[in-house]
């Protein structure tokens, strides 16, 4: 296992020079209820930086991570906040930088991000609250002044809208049952290619089905249930503690009486079944995308308890069946493994995978589909530091068509029951 090691200046007559460069959000800027926070850190120090905070309030320390990057989602509720990003170096010095925000009404916009550059269709999630008793009547979204595009029953949206290129003062809007409404500005600009998106948040998101793999074929089990006995699973979505941000998280548990059961979780975003909208009945956006990038963060309480946990992306396109599957082995060695679609096995990489107990694990996985249609594993990133693989595979036949994402736990030798926490499962493509 790795040891985190804390090194301290014990005298030093230069102090260490720091700085904190934050790109979002932006200084005295009105935002929406989910603040999204992206900042770096550098510093003199020869040890490097520590790790880095957010303050909401003068002592109130709403989130930290380690190392010299940050980015996560806080949510707050409507208000003027000076908010302080923070650094901390290993030779005990210190800096910051100040951020007053002004957080919006009760319209949460969690996809597509304020200010981001996107694909077409573009992929519309909010959800709204509201003081009235009769509750939300309907959201919709403008794409221009006076131009409503989309309107649904409800107090949640999910939809995806064609624009064309081009930039987009969007704004999300709920009317409630007592004549009243709210609104959420987004800024967008929309890419000309069309083929790229971002889904956010799909551990708060519907479309995930639960299955049950037993020991000694792995196949999905048709006649098993999730209350077991063979082994029992469970997603809990709006899980408040441990949440990332203040926000939700999705707890993933894993039983039973089998020993190596694994529970396997899966969501359709694009093509047959799509959960997002995007079924591609003309077969148009899916042959067209070759990136992907699966990005989430995960917590333990008692990371020894798993065998494994596994993170696929997965394409079926023109026949063929890309399945960029990554494992991290834990009771089995602490190590990270990728499929060999082929071979219809576990090829062992040599890098390390080391996840923190009671702390959150940052984990961006890279992929791509190449112009001759192979699979090209390219890096995976765990807790900042960033392993390239460079690794081909060839793809297998198939008759599905589609996009989908795996989370997969694994049970060990006593099939000990654990759980973890999924928060900000993001999944982009292009």
């Amino acid at each position: 296992m790795k040891r985190w090691m804390l090194f301290v200046a014990l005298a030093t007559s230069v102090p260490a020079v720091a700085g904190v460069s934050v790109t979002a959000p932006v200084n005295n800027s009105n935002v929406a209820t989910t603040v999204q926070y992206a900042a770096t850190a550098t510093t003199s120090c020869a040890h490097g930086v520590s790790a880095m905070g957010i303050y909401t309030a003068p002592g109130v320390l709403a989130y930290t991570v380690g190392g010299a990057e940050l980015k996560t989602e806080l949510t707050l509720n409507p208000g003027t906040y000076n908010t302080v990003v923070q650094e901390w170096d290993n030779c005990g010095g210190a800096s910051k930088t100040p951020i007053k925000i002004t957080v919006g009404g009760p319209v949460k916009v969690t996809a597509p991000a304020n200010g981001s550059s996107v694909g077409s269709p573009v992929q519309f999630v909010a959800s709204a609250t509201t003081g009235c008793p009769a509750g939300v009547a309907a959201m919709g979204i403008y794409t221009a002044p006076g131009v409503l595009a989309y309107k649904v029953n409800g107090s949640a949206l999910n939809a995806p809208l064609t624009l064309s290129g081009g930039s987009y003062q969007t704004v999300v809007e709920e009317w409630d049952n007592c004549g009243g409404a709210a609104t959420t500005p987004i800024t967008i600009t929309v890419g000309s290619g069309g083929h790229s998106g971002q889904f956010a948040r799909l551990d708060q998101q519907h479309g995930w089905t639960g299955y049950a793999l037993l020991p000694p074929t792995y196949n999905i089990c048709t006649s098993c249930v999730p209350t077991g006995p063979q082994l029992t699973w469970a997603m809990t979505q709006g899980v408040t503690s441990p949440a990332m941000s203040g926000g939700d998280s999705a707890r993933m548990d894993i039983g039973g009486q089998t020993d190596y059961s694994d529970g396997l979780w899966n969501n359709h975003l694009i093509g047959d079944f799509s959960s997002q909208g995007l079924p591609d009945p003309s077969h148009s956006l899916v042959p067209n995308i070759h990136n992907f990038t699966y990005d989430v963060y995960f917590y333990a309480t008692d990371i020894s308890a798993s065998q494994a946990l596994e993170f696929d992306i997965n394409q079926f396109v023109n026949g063929q069946s890309f399945i960029w599957g990554h494992e991290c082995r834990i009771a089995g060695g602490n190590e990270w493994d990728i499929w060999d679609n082929p071979g219809q096995k576990w090829h062992p990489t040599g890098i390390a995978c080391n996840p923190v107990n009671n702390s959150w694990n940052h984990l961006v996985i890279k992929a791509q589909r190449t112009s001759d249609n192979r699979l090209l594993f390219q890096s995976i990133s765990l807790n900042g530091q960033t392993a390239t693989l460079n690794y081909y595979e060839n793809p297998t036949p198939t008759t599905w068509y589609g996009i989908t994402v795996n989370y997969q736990q694994d049970g060990n030798y006593e099939q000990k029951p654990y759980s973890i926490w999924l928060d900000n499962l993001t999944f982009t493509y292009s």
